[in-house]
This record gives structure tokens, sequence and C-alpha cells, in this order.
């Protein structure tokens, strides 16, 4: 049985979409075997960053009509035979996302695969209820702004009631170094106080994100060496059990609480 993981955010536009894409990717070059689900919907964009969009033929709305089987509407990725991905609808609302149906659906891609990484929309409307109800664990993205941070808290907040089975961890979305340095931006460690959530990655901002993004080439893919992609590859390593230091920053260990659950479920795999 496969693990489920919902990435969310509480403020749109901090990278949750790149994160969940990249995360997968990183996944899948660590040799599992990933489904990443898009439940935005009527605004989908993970296809358009996998570089999957002219491959898409059924989305998630159609498995929870019942007008198609899971396995059929799941698109494989060309180059990667480890990834597959369900798309989202672009006509439908969220109010068609049924919990019920989409914990069956999660629930029948678990046993086929190691992950299941589910993209839901920003804020705390159904499609993020849907997306809660169906996770094992939790990766919430921030950027480190005020705004971002506030809207995050109150996400961690609804989680923590959820009880998730292992737990919240956080990733820290588009550090700026020199902004940290030049006290401009939000402290990772004051970002991690304020939230009470266990530090799991922390991904340099880089102009070849939003470039990769655009040509639906995730940044985990063609440039190992970007900061940002050693970032989510350090983010998919931690998730895996490995001990790597959260040293994206400089080259000493970021203050952070133990994640026994996530270490104990994930070196299983």
């Amino acid at each position: 049985m496969g693990t489920s993981i919902v990435v969310t955010s509480g403020k749109g536009g901090v990278g949750k979409t790149t994160t969940a894409a990249n995360l997968s990717l990183a996944l899948v070059q660590a040799g599992k075997k990933i489904c990443v689900i898009d439940l935005d919907v009527g605004l989908r964009n993970l296809d358009a960053i996998l570089g999957l969009s002219d491959r898409v033929i059924y989305d998630i709305v159609d498995v929870i009509s019942g007008r198609i089987d899971v396995q059929r509407a799941l698109v494989q990725h060309p180059q990667y035979n480890g990834l597959c991905m369900l798309a989202a609808s672009q006509s439908a609302s969220q109010d068609n996302l049924n919990i019920e149906r989409i914990s069956q659906i999660v629930l029948d891609l678990k046993n086929s695969f190691d992950f299941v990484i589910i993209d839901c929309p920003a804020g705390i409307e159904r499609g993020f209820q849907a997306a809660v109800a169906v996770a094992d664990s939790a990766i919430v993205v921030t950027t480190p702004e005020i705004a971002a941070v506030s809207d995050a808290d109150r996400v961690v907040g609804i989680l923590e009631a959820a009880n998730l089975t292992y737990g919240i961890h956080l990733v820290i979305n588009r550090v700026r170094l020199q902004m940290i340095q030049s006290g401009k931006s939000m402290d990772i460690q004051n970002i991690v106080n304020r939230l009470s959530v266990p530090l799991i990655g922390v991904i340099i901002d880089d102009d070849e994100v939003i470039a990769s993004s655009n040509d639906g080439h995730p940044v985990v893919g063609i440039q190992d060496s970007n900061p940002a992609a050693i970032g989510y590859t350090n983010l998919a390593h931690r998730i895996l059990g490995k001990d790597i230091p959260l040293n994206e920053i400089d080259n000493n260990r970021l203050p952070t609480k133990k994640s026994g659950f996530w270490q104990r479920l994930f070196k299983s795999k």
C-alpha cells in the first residue's frame, strides 16, 4: 500500500503546484512509482508544468462520475516511466469533488503506486477538504512573506485537527539569500517557530524554475545542479528517510523539530 501526501498552501502563488510537480519527479528519479493528482478543478495547470497538456483525454471528474475507470484516465509521462498524472477538470467546479469517491480513487491508486501526491487548490474550500480527507500526510508550502505565512498558519491549524497519520511538514519556497541576509525577508527559523511545523525542505528562488515550468519541463528533470532542483531532490530524499542536513542556505544545519513518524514511514519504502 502506497502513501498519499497532500501538497497544500494557504495562499495562492507560493509555488505549490511547482513543488508537487518537482517533488513527484524527484521521487521517480529516486526509483519510486508516483501518481500525482490535480484537484485544482477549474484552474488546472499541473499538466502544463509537467508538459502533459496535449495528452490529457479524461480528468478526475470523469472518474468521479463513473464515466471512465481511473486507470484509463491516468496520463503516463513519456520520459519518466514511473510517473503518472490524473488531471483536474477545466470546466467543472469544486462542487463536483465528491469526497467519498475521491477517497476510493486514492485508495485504488495507493495499491499501484508508492506515493500518491495530491496537488490541491490554495485556500480551505472543498478542494482542500477533499484532499485532506484522503491524505496520510501533508506538506504545507509557503514563501518567506508575512501574508503567505499567516495564511499557512490557518491551514496548519486545520490540518492539525485532521489528525493525519504521518503529520504535517513544511517547505519554504522561493527563498532569496540576499534578502534574508539583509533582513528584508522573514527569517527561516522565525517561520518555523511561527508555524510550529517540522521543516523538511528549503527551495532557493531561481529564474530557471519559472522558465522550465513554462516549457513544460520541471527543473528537477533538466538541471540537476540548479539550486532549486537540489532543494527538491533533497526534499524527496528526506521523505524517503535519508538524513540530509537542511543546509540549502549555508553549511550549518537549520534548527528543526525531529520527524520520527515521517522517518519511520519512508525508511520502509
